[in-house]
């Protein structure tokens, strides 16, 4: 068990919406829980070997629990199915985390708030933090029908949120009314489907900037070039392991029997972030920043490779 890994008590769980049912874990002996920032996530280690990530949508400012929302997806891995059939109110499981990649920027002149469907659970956290913290916020939330969309009494309360339900407006959303007034240092915080980011990107003033939280990885081009093989050196032990052309470097570190906490296996939750020593990284995730793959200081090993024959991690 990692050191941010604990074995938490679900307390509670709550319908939100149709097929979305929230879920509280505490402590078994009562002990606070470690703090985080809206826009982190958990991990839930589920029987079978399943890890999924949750994005936390409680009260930061609580320490007492962790609330997740998820939403019951048929055609899921089998995480959700789990999380709404067969974990009880008092189960023990093993979480991880917090970890944030999806964080607010309290300096920023403006916040924009865009969510869609179960999107809304990193969201509304930051809506709270915003809105007590006094800072200037809007917000659009986008969903099939109002049954269907989590706290969207809470957000809906609040004047400068936009409800857009498909079944009553019709249409899509008008994203530029939200988003394109938006003046340089705002911050835009996007989660949602694929859909709903890519047509998030296109209207994006100049000035602003964009974070955004996926469902899943885009479907992009292949990398040119063929892959091929380096070595993964463990700085902490000086441990060398071959990663063949065909094989991810997180594969080839399991296999050797180096434990990496890992999940989506698309670049996009942030699970498997391991720190880089030294190596010619080529960055493939869609976490990190243009400026951070520059720096060059941390990889996720699931997607991402090495032009150089070597590269030295911090395992």
């Amino acid at each position: 068990m990692s050191a941010d890994t604990r074995v938490l008590r679900v307390q509670q769980k709550t319908w939100e919406a149709d097929g979305i049912t929230s879920v509280t874990f505490v402590d078994p002996s009562g002990a606070e829980l470690p703090p985080w920032e809206p826009g982190a996530h958990i991990a839930l280690h589920l029987p079978g070997g399943l890890t999924r990530e949750y994005s936390l949508c409680s009260d930061p400012r609580d320490p007492s629990h962790w609330t997740v929302a998820v939403l019951r997806t048929e055609q899921s891995r089998g995480g959700s199915m789990h999380v709404h059939d067969r974990l009880s109110v008092g189960a023990e499981i093993e979480v991880a985390g917090p970890r944030n990649a999806f964080g607010v920027d309290d300096d920023a002149t403006e916040h924009v708030l865009v969510a869609g469907g179960v999107g809304i659970t990193p969201i509304v956290a930051m809506m709270r933090h915003l809105d007590q913290a006094g800072h200037r916020w809007k917000m659009l939330y986008a969903g099939r029908s109002r049954k269907s969309m989590a706290f969207v009494d809470e957000v809906s309360a609040h004047g400068t949120a936009t409800i857009h339900a498909d079944d009553e407006v019709g249409g899509l959303p008008d994203l530029d009314a939200v988003i394109g007034g938006a003046g340089s240092g705002a911050v835009v915080y996007c989660c949602g489907p694929a859909p709903l980011l890519d047509a998030v990107e296109k209207v994006v003033p100049e000035g602003a900037a964009l974070r955004t939280e996926r469902f899943a990885a885009p479907v992009v081009a292949a990398p040119s070039g063929d892959d091929t093989a380096f070595d993964v050196i463990l700085d902490q032990s000086g441990r060398r392991i071959p990663v063949g052309c065909d094989v991810s470097v997180l594969d080839a570190l399991l296999d050797a029997g180096v434990d990496v906490p890992s999940s989506c296996t698309e670049g996009i939750c942030g699970t498997c972030e391991v720190a880089v020593v030294k190596g010619d990284v080529d960055h493939r995730d869609f976490l990190l920043s243009d400026a951070e793959h520059e720096q060059n200081t941390t990889m996720f090993p699931c997607v991402s490779r090495c032009r150089s024959a070597e590269l030295v991690l911090d395992l």
